[in-house]
């Protein structure tokens, strides 16, 4: 099976109707008999929101609680696009950085992808699934979410790339 890694940004998923089309493009891929592999960012405006709403609540947020805050806006991109392609009759779901996993190195707020754990993204594709994957985080040795810094889900869909 020929894999392909679409990565879409959060100006690509800004608004229902783009993650409309999004989904177009997702399922015009699978119709090309791809195993489709996606990875979204957040949608447009809503990673600062949370680094705001972070600010307001302290000067010096924790790191770590400020990557769990951050990560949460590639949760409901993601859910988005699973469920518009579920309402198109396509096979799919999100996915989490711990459901995977994707393992990160090195510091909050920006950490590295280290390794990613392929076998349950594999059995899903081979199952006819697409996985809407969150970019821009991983999870560390404590099990705690990390991310991987601003733009992270760029990196997030280079190493997707690399490893399948």
């Amino acid at each position: 099976m020929k894999i392909v890694v679409l990565k879409f940004g959060g100006t690509s998923v800004g608004t229902i109707s783009k993650i409309k089309k999004v989904a177009k493009i997702i399922i015009d891929y699978k119709n090309k008999n791809y195993g489709v592999i996606v990875v979204s960012s957040a949608m447009s405006g809503v990673t600062n929101e949370l680094v705001k709403k972070s600010l307001e609540v302290s000067e010096n947020f924790s790191d770590i609680e400020y990557d769990v805050l951050v990560s949460s806006g590639e949760q409901i991109s993601c859910s988005l696009i699973a469920g518009r392609l579920i309402h198109k009759g396509v096979k799919s779901r999100s996915w989490l950085a711990w459901q995977i996993p994707i393992i990160s190195k090195g510091i909050h707020k920006n950490s590295r992808i280290n390794q990613i754990n392929k076998k349950k993204i594999i059995k899903y594709l081979k199952e006819g699934g697409i996985p809407i994957i969150t970019g821009f985080q991983g999870i560390n040795n404590d099990e705690r979410i990390t991310t991987t810094g601003r733009g992270g889900s760029d990196a997030s869909a280079i190493m997707f790339a690399k490893f399948f």
